[in-house]
């Protein structure tokens, strides 16, 4: 795929030299002189900032730890020093604390060296036709509570989140290598209804689950997202309802889903905390981790008010402990958790934009960066609904959930009306009827969406594809198909000294009459045949 440049930042914390001291500095760049690094000096203004913000945003929270200044007195905030200037379109105490946090989260963040790395970058970007995509990395839990989506450059300048020429997230650099990703051709999700959160009013979860699964598909029109008409993905959605966790592993391992959903409560912990999924209990943070891994899942959403905080011990923030810290860490390639408790409308927003992206195959960075803009013409720039989503994603994770636009017409378009007709025949079982490529392309594995199912121990979920590329465009009768594996174990061919030769993360081209193995020699013989 044609990737956007990509500017990874850092932001640490130098103990050695006091609570306020902290390094900035750019971990991968688009250009050889882009990384940089400089010191900066957290300040007791920007401490009274942020106190400010909670004040007023989060009333009914315990104000999190501030990121220096733990033990000093800091003065209360002063509504004139909010107003630098005027804004007309800007009136309020809240739209204009909103501001103000952000333009000096950005002088803090983007100061000198590392703002002319930024510049340069999305110079760059733009004159290459693309997007610039910034990861965020804190690597001070203190700080990870501070809603730098809001950081903006300057007066009449869009936020970092909100920006259409930039694809904004969170990341980690202490995470498990990222697993092989597939392209898949359809959303499928899995959306799971735990346990409500204690005191609140219980919800009909039958209902509710109705109403999230119509939301994903689409079905309740939305002003804002009208339907991309060119060849858009299918979204399908399964659900699941305060399943035990027997139930949740198996319903996961029997179906290819590629987005995980999780609405309900949950407690935080040093291990990402526990999602309680019925009174009896739940799965913890590192367990679900483990699991989504395993089953490949690239995308795990959590409605619910935690997934994006540290868990604090005596008053001190944990590192990499929130929900989204440690499931990226154990390798699920992206992850999308609330800062702050979100109100149900605003979620039902924000889910139903999202997926209506994800359907026009947008990147999950970018989908976010849509859905996200949903909200803020939604509810307005002073309310804090837009700042509440937390997209983290995989260093190596190139945001891409489903094939993107380009690539599905491409494919489509590619594959000619008329090409030589070819199918796989079964050497030994007769009675099995032959199994035709359909347009040049055929997918093999073990999961029940592939063209060709082959349920045998050895080959893998997603094992294998058959695709027929013509030489040229003018004369589409004489190209050729190939094997591309993609599988665990590999692939065999019968060579013309009847050997099998192992085929294992690469392609070969096939011949009419070539025998080919899935997984193991031990394993189903097969025979490509074209007419």
């Amino acid at each position: 795929m044609d990737e956007h440049p990509s500017l990874n930042i850092a932001v640490a914390r130098l103990d050695a030299t006091g609570l306020d001291n902290y390094t900035v500095w750019v971990v991968k760049a688009p250009y050889p002189g882009g990384y940089v690094i400089e010191n900066c000096r957290w300040t007791v203004d920007l401490s009274q900032i942020w106190l400010g913000w909670q004040e007023l945003f989060s009333p009914g929270s315990k104000p999190y730890c501030l990121p220096c200044h733990q033990n000093s007195s800091i003065p209360d905030l002063d509504l004139a020093a909010v107003s630098p200037v005027e804004v007309p379109h800007l009136n309020s105490y809240s739209a204009n604390l909103m501001q103000y946090l952000g333009l000096n989260l950005w002088q803090w963040l983007f100061s000198r060296q590392v703002g002319n790395a930024f510049a340069y970058s999305q110079g760059m970007a733009i004159g290459q036709g693309k997007m610039l995509r910034i990861r965020l990395e804190i690597r001070d839990p203190e700080c990870t509570s501070l809603p730098w989506e809001i950081v903006q450059p300057q007066l009449g300048k869009p936020a970092i989140s909100l920006d259409r020429q930039v694809l904004f997230s969170r990341t980690n650099s202490d995470v498990d290598p990222l697993p092989t990703q597939r392209l898949d051709r359809s959303i499928k999700i899995l959306l799971v209804l735990g346990q409500n959160i204690p005191g609140s009013p219980q919800l009909d979860l039958q209902q509710e689950s109705a109403t999230i699964a119509q939301v994903m598909q689409n079905q309740i029109p939305s002003q804002f997202n009208p339907p991309n008409h060119l060849n858009p993905a299918v979204c399908n959605v399964d659900t699941l309802i305060q399943p035990s966790p027997a139930e949740l592993i198996s319903k996961l391992e029997s179906q290819p889903y590629n987005l995980f959903f999780y609405a309900g409560h949950g407690l935080p912990a040093p291990d990402g905390g526990l999602l309680m999924l019925n009174d009896l209990g739940g799965i913890n943070g590192t367990e679900l981790a483990q699991l989504l891994v395993r089953c490949r899942v690239k995308l795990a959403v959590f409605n619910s008010c935690w997934g994006a905080q540290p868990y604090y011990h005596q008053q001190q923030a944990v590192p990499r402990s929130s929900l989204a810290e440690v499931l990226l860490h154990y390798g699920v390639p992206a992850v999308l958790a609330m800062r702050d408790t979100i109100a149900d409308r605003e979620a039902l927003s924000f889910i139903q934009a999202f997926t209506q992206a994800l359907t026009d195959r947008m990147s999950i960075d970018q989908a976010v960066a849509t859905a996200r803009q949903q909200l803020l013409i939604l509810y307005k720039f002073n309310q804090p609904a837009w700042t509440l989503p937390i997209l983290y994603m995989h260093p190596e994770f190139d945001g891409e959930l489903i094939q993107p636009l380009t690539q599905a017409v491409t494919e489509i378009s590619s594959i000619p009306q008329v090409i030589p007709t070819a199918y796989i025949r079964s050497i030994g079982f007769e009675n099995q009827p032959d199994c035709q490529i359909a347009r040049g392309l055929m997918r093999v594995g073990r999961w029940t969406d592939n063209d060709l199912v082959i349920i045998e121990p050895w080959i893998s979920k997603y094992h294998a594809e058959i695709v027929y590329r013509s030489i040229s465009k003018t004369d589409i009768v004489s190209g050729v198909y190939y094997l591309r594996d993609s599988s665990r174990f590999g692939s065999y061919v019968l060579d013309v000294d009847g050997n099998w030769q192992k085929i294992h993360a690469q392609e070969v081209p096939l011949q009419s009459g070539m025998q080919i193995k899935f997984g193991s020699e031990q394993g189903q013989i097969l025979e490509f045949r074209i007419d």
